[in-house]
């Protein structure tokens, strides 16, 4: 059965067929739903199997293809997108989805001038600095 997000995400992901796509995931903290944050990254494996995947908590900790990393979460609670956000514009990156809470912080003066999609794995759903929100749970 797919659910609302999952057809969000598949529309925007058929839409952006031609664009550079990048998921990265906030991994400060091991998540309330890692089933969840798992069954998100099988769907962009299994529809845009180019995908980067980005794990970053206040640093980038590893990116590889979306297909074959392996998730590691830490306990320090402590996230910055500042990094991720930087790369995904070095890299030229069109949409960057971002699986996260929004608890973390990034430099005011950054320039994001490409697509930006908040993933939020809770039933909470905080305001987010740029971009979109898109609860996920």
């Amino acid at each position: 059965m797919i659910v609302k997000w999952q057809r969000a995400i598949l529309a925007l992901l058929k839409e952006r067929k031609d664009h550079s796509i990048a998921l990265a995931i906030d991994t400060s903290t091991r998540p309330s739903r890692p089933v969840l944050i798992q069954n998100i990254v099988k769907l962009f494996e299994k529809v845009r199997p180019d995908t980067l995947l980005v794990q970053a908590d206040f640093k980038i900790r590893d990116v590889s293809p979306v297909g074959v990393a392996t998730i590691k979460y830490f306990k320090h609670g402590k996230s910055s997108y500042t990094e991720v956000l930087e790369w995904a514009a070095e890299q030229k990156i069109d949409t960057l989805f971002y699986i996260t809470d929004v608890t973390g912080y990034f430099y005011e003066e950054l320039q994001v001038d490409y697509e930006v999609f908040w993933l939020v794995p809770d039933d909470y759903m905080p305001r987010v600095p740029f971009g979109k929100p898109i609860r996920v749970a």
